[in-house]
């Protein structure tokens, strides 16, 4: 029987900078798993951790700094790992943030990127449906329920 579960979350950073939208990208260091590939950020949840403190506490120690806003998306990233027969269930976020990042080891470079190149970039399709549903929120308006009060 196919199990489902939550382990991990996505976070997809971003600012406004001169009136523009770009999206936080940062590519992973050449020791790390998915070497290479310019991905938002992931984290996995700990133990007793709700996934909103999972997303705030990898902002931190992925960029640095915390978020001005942190909010959660109204759809989830998912996939199936065939290894494990498992559905992977994904809580999103986006996070609003007012500086460049201070990298961790996990990474190697960043870019800040329009919302249609950072999609581009990225590899996973669900990844990038995710980011377009922040970038169509981000136009339209965040409704307040979906906004982490931390």
């Amino acid at each position: 029987m196919t199990n489902a579960i939550i382990r991990v979350i996505d976070i997809y950073p971003y600012r406004f900078f001169a009136g523009n939208l770009q999206f936080l990208l940062l590519r992973r260091a050449p020791d790390v798993e998915y070497a290479g590939q310019w991905r938002m950020l992931v984290g996995k949840i700990e133990e007793a951790e709700k996934a909103w403190q999972t997303a705030l506490r990898e902002v931190r120690e992925e960029t640095g700094q915390d978020p001005k806003r942190l909010w959660t998306l109204p759809s989830v990233n998912h996939f199936y790992e065939w290894e494990y027969d498992r559905i992977n269930l994904i809580p999103a976020f986006a996070a609003e943030l007012d500086r460049d990042p201070t990298l961790n080891h996990e990474h190697d470079d960043f870019a800040w990127l329009a919302p249609e190149v950072a999609a581009v970039r990225m590899d996973w399709p669900e990844q990038q449906r995710l980011l377009q549903l922040a970038t169509r929120l981000l136009q339209t308006g965040i409704p307040p329920e979906l906004v982490v009060d931390f």
